[in-house]
């Protein structure tokens, strides 16, 4: 999911600051809790249409850095606890395949146990 020098990166630029001590994963995953809170702010209250304006302005760059925000966390949190992102996406994708067939949920938005 992310390339591997940015990873190397990523994890290079955290061990210079020495925050490897604050970066347990149950911190991880508050950050990243609190930081995809704070991408869900750029959309609240805004119409399809208000958010389409957003998106061809300069405010786009803070949407992108929000999910920047999201990404690093998630990248940091899945490298400490030794989880192949990419992996664990596949295998997650195919659960999800067998738990919603095409030819029963497509075009509508039910949870696997609501539709029959």
């Amino acid at each position: 999911m992310i390339d591997k020098d940015l990873l190397e990166q990523l994890i290079a630029f955290r061990r210079e600051r020495d925050w490897e001590q604050f970066h347990r994963p149950k911190d991880l995953a508050i950050s990243l809790s609190i930081e995809a809170a704070e991408l869900l702010e750029w959309f609240q209250w805004r119409t399809d249409d208000e958010i389409n304006q957003m998106l061809s302005s300069d405010k786009r760059q803070q949407l992108e850095d929000e999910i920047a925000d999201v990404a690093v966390y998630l990248t940091y949190l899945s490298h400490d606890l030794q989880i192949d992102l990419d992996a664990v996406i596949a295998n997650k994708l195919k659960k999800n395949a067998a738990k919603y067939p095409v030819d029963k949920v497509r075009g509508r938005a039910d949870k696997y146990n609501e539709y029959s």
